[in-house]
């Protein structure tokens, strides 16, 4: 019985290293990062409302579209003279990275001014909308709003030092 039980610890000393090797594994993995090229906006045209009529009593406003056509808000207010001064969307161009998409920030608001006489621009979109898709690394992009006029709003060239369009990776 001595020789059985030698062999038998033996057995159980052999199968115990044996589950021991098969109770562990070992996986492999590499890393790696793309650069990508960084995006970049470049201004190709300011954002203008052109000449612009006030009536004495009533505000009003004028909407540039993205395509840059102008027109007055429904409440009046403004006219668009026959001698249209000069008028257009903002346009900028966007490049970066082959194929990529890029998320939009306009500004909420900006105001122009002239002398102490200020008025409001704000409601801006933008051609594309929101988001953006270069193909082959660029694109681009137009910007409309809405120019907020008083009533007997001053006579002036209304201007401001500048305002920002944001543009990201997604």
């Amino acid at each position: 019985m001595k020789k059985l039980t030698k062999i038998s610890a033996s057995a159980i000393i052999v199968i115990g290293f044996s589950l021991n090797s098969f109770g562990q594994a070992t996986g492999h993995a590499s890393a790696s990062a793309t650069i990508m090229i960084p995006i970049s906006i470049v201004h190709v045209a300011d954002l203008a409302f052109g000449n612009v009529a006030v009536q004495a009593g009533t505000a009003g406003t004028v909407i540039m579209s993205t395509a840059g056509a102008r027109s007055t808000g429904g409440a009046g207010g403004v006219t668009l003279p026959s001698v249209t001064g000069t008028f257009n969307a903002a346009a900028f161009t966007v490049n970066g990275d082959g194929a990529s998409t890029y998320a939009i920030t306009l500004p909420a608001t900006v105001t122009i001014n002239s002398g102490g006489n200020n008025m409001t621009v704000n409601a801006f979109t933008s051609n594309p909308s929101g988001t953006g898709a270069l193909t082959l690394g660029t694109q681009s992009l137009l910007i409309g709003a809405t120019l907020n006029v008083s009533a007997g709003q001053a006579p002036g060239t209304y201007t401001n030092a500048s305002w920002d369009v944001i543009v990201n990776y997604n």
